[in-house]
């Protein structure tokens, strides 16, 4: 599986990516010992310097790494079609043990990454650069999580059999699976559709009274809760179909890549939401947190709207709900 197209891509960007983190990830460490914002020496001007090459690095290793984690999706679609039993991504990452810690920590690892860069804008905006400290020890910490990233991934990849029977998604995301999401099976749609709708409104609660420690908490609970309701109720308004529950098959032509769209508004909406707690919690920075409130809300309401309309037209054209 190794030397299929699309996964020899991914090595070889990883590749990429692992060698010019090294080299942020080397100097990150000079930095964040040696940093002395007061100090005057040489050793500090050729820190500087290379805090904004390090930087730079960063910066752009988050940008392809958003599409590489698109174009990894779209390669474990095109890899199921060699993989017997398999009909989307579901299968691949099932075929083997690893799958689902490498989707984890892909999506944590971005989600680490935009945070990483929220930092360092605010650390470039103030004249004493005085999160710089900060921001590079926490990319050492990244850079080991990135490194753990990879490792799975070629363990992942290289541990696949083609000639092995995989599930398919229909059997996956069942009551008879023997997945985590097994149970969310046994409770009524009522209340998981209840549930998701309770937070988003507690959400937009949160949003009108400003308070920066709630819209936190709920944003992070709304992103759980929405992932589950996807799976278990939206999901089969998009399928038209009750039994199908897949988080990956919602991503392919057939439905319009509505997938790419749905996460993309889901994972913005919280992630800015996670930023006004970054700003306060971590960067003890009280200033106006206006735009991110905005830009949050905004990307979680077209995500409530479109997941919304699904069942609603549904019942327009049918009369009834699955």
């Amino acid at each position: 599986m190794l030397l299929s197209p699309e996964v020899l891509t991914i090595q070889i960007i990883n590749l990429i990516f692992l060698v010019f983190g090294t080299i942020a990830f080397i100097l990150g460490i000079r930095i964040f010992l040696k940093w002395d914002m007061n100090s005057t020496s040489k050793l500090q001007y050729t820190l500087e310097k290379q805090s904004f090459l390090s930087a730079t690095i960063i910066k752009y290793i988050l940008f392809i790494k958003i599409l590489l984690f698109i174009f990894f999706i779209f390669s474990l679609d095109k890899i199921s079609n060699v993989l017997t039993g398999a009909m989307c991504a579901a299968g691949v990452i099932d075929a083997t043990s690893y799958g689902i810690y490498l989707l984890l920590f892909k999506l944590i690892n971005i989600y680490f990454f935009g945070f990483w860069l929220v930092i360092h804008k605010f650390d470039i905006n103030t004249k004493e650069l005085k999160f710089t400290k900060l921001k590079f020890g926490f990319y050492i910490f990244i850079y080991l999580l990135f490194l753990v990233e990879i490792l799975i991934e070629l363990t992942m990849f290289s541990s696949i059999d083609v000639d092995k029977l995989v599930s398919c998604c229909g059997t996956l995301y069942s009551n008879s699976s023997g997945s985590y999401l097994s149970s969310f099976f046994a409770i009524d749609n009522i209340y998981i559709v209840g549930s998701f709708y309770l937070t988003f409104l507690l959400l937009v609660i949160a949003y009108f009274i400003k308070n920066d420690y709630l819209y936190v908490v709920f944003n992070l609970i709304f992103l759980i809760v929405s992932l589950v309701s996807l799976i278990m109720f939206f999901g089969t308004y998009i399928y038209e179909l009750p039994t199908h529950h897949c988080p990956f098959c919602m991503l392919q032509k057939e439905y319009n890549y509505i997938g790419y769209v749905l996460y993309l508004f889901l994972f913005l909406g919280t992630f800015f939401g996670f930023t006004i707690g970054i700003k306060n919690l971590l960067l003890n920075l009280n200033e106006d947190n206006k735009k991110y409130y905005k830009y949050s809300i905004i990307s979680i309401l077209i995500y409530v709207l479109i997941v919304s309309l699904y069942p609603i037209i549904f019942y327009i054209k049918n009369g009834v709900f699955l």
